[in-house]
């Protein structure tokens, strides 16, 4: 599957930004989906991570009761709804996918990336 993130960009903090994944080959079906980030020097982060249809959703604990996972079926988009944002969310966020597990930082697919800067 093939997936491209979009939505980053610049914020101050305490304000919003939606992260979307779309796919531009194939569909999202029977996939477990999630988010990835990696802020500069830093290792890999999981954020959020969203099963298939969408019943369970697991959160990493820097951005728990922030942000907020979902995905549209129909669509075969998955979102980030991220709220009341800090300076250390400044990451390129990667949406990830993967079949057999629920996402992680080993997930076999990444989309290419987005910036997220978070302004202090």
């Amino acid at each position: 599957v093939q997936l491209q993130a979009s939505g980053g960009g610049l914020v101050q903090a305490g304000g919003s930004l939606r992260l979307s994944c779309a796919t531009s080959e194939g569909d999202l079906s029977y996939y477990y989906m999630g988010w990835i980030r990696q802020a500069p020097g830093k290792e890999r982060e999981f954020v959020a991570g969203i099963s298939w249809p969408g019943r369970n959703k697991n959160y990493g604990d820097s951005v728990k009761g922030r942000f907020t996972i979902s995905r549209d079926n129909v669509m075969h988009t998955v979102d980030l709804q991220m709220n009341s944002l800090k300076s250390e969310d400044t990451a390129i966020y990667y949406c990830v996918a993967d079949r057999a597990m629920p996402a992680s930082t080993r997930a076999p697919f990444w989309g290419q990336g987005t910036l997220v800067t978070v302004s202090s």
